[in-house]
């Protein structure tokens, strides 16, 4: 069952979703991060899928992909490695990040059949455009995996479109071009949000730039919930050599301590 169709999901208020590469720092690290993500009490986690071209993504997110990458990291990988946190005990929902070519160059269908057998709930591609995403919408709908619908600012005709396909959670921009931290966001956020929120059937998420307690309360005010990207990455990055070390628990202490500060608005260094 497609957890992020459940209730517990779709009604929750103040929803925080994580995002982490896979393979970063290493194959393993990247599946015990994930078991502390859960531990520190986030609500799904974006499984992100190491790509050489990744036009979405800042240069954090980019570093921590072309290490992945040397360490093997791949769409087959990553999901190989979200089976293995499975297996070990991870419940929340996880949502396969990832582009088109790695996607186009392991088949749709034996994608989904990939995600499937490691018991993923969604995808997220943010280079397929909308217009041509109705092929691998049909196909997810026969998988019961969410297409997780990205919407940038646009048109409101063009982003009300895009809203009323949502599923899962709609993925909301905050700021045009790539990821990362930053202190401004664009105008016009909310009156954004609360017009996708009358056309979505399921949570809007606010992502992109998101870094500090305060953006995340601030965010938290309109929209259902928030994306952490760019600022989760380099924390870890910056651990990268213990977290790969013979001993790295207390990293993934960090690293715990990291998340649930940002989610409590506690106040942490980002």
């Amino acid at each position: 069952m497609n957890r992020l169709v459940k209730d517990e999901f779709q009604q929750k208020q103040n929803l925080f979703v994580p995002y982490m590469m896979s393979s970063f720092p290493s194959f393993d690290a990247s599946v015990d991060i994930a078991l502390r993500l859960e531990k520190a009490g986030v609500d799904a986690i974006e499984w992100g899928v190491p790509f050489s071209d990744p036009l979405a993504d800042g240069p954090v997110i980019q570093n921590a992909g072309d290490h992945a990458r040397s360490q093997g990291g791949s769409l087959r990988e990553a999901v190989r490695g979200a089976k293995l946190a499975r297996e070990k005990g991870l419940t929340v929902p996880l949502v396969l990040f990832t582009y088109v070519n790695p996607v186009l160059s392991v088949g749709w269908k034996e994608t989904l059949d990939l995600m499937k057998d490691a018991d993923m709930d969604a995808i997220l591609i943010p280079d397929l455009p909308h217009e041509e995403s109705e092929e691998l919408r049909n196909f997810c709908r026969e998988y019961g995996i969410s297409l997780i619908a990205l919407v940038a600012p646009s048109s409101r005709s063009r982003m009300e479109a895009i809203s009323r396909l949502g599923d899962g959670f709609i993925y909301y921009v905050t700021s045009l071009g790539v990821t990362g931290t930053r202190d401004t966001f664009a105008e016009g956020i909310e009156e954004s949000v609360n017009a996708l929120k009358k056309h979505a059937d399921v949570p809007v998420l606010a992502g992109f730039g998101i870094s500090k307690p305060e953006h995340v309360a601030e965010f938290q005010k309109y929209a259902d919930g928030v994306i952490v990207g760019s600022a989760l990455v380099k924390f870890i990055g910056d651990r990268k050599e213990a977290l790969v070390s013979g001993n790295p628990d207390d990293a993934l202490n960090e690293i715990q301590s990291f998340v649930e500060a940002l989610m409590a608005k506690d106040g942490v260094e980002s």
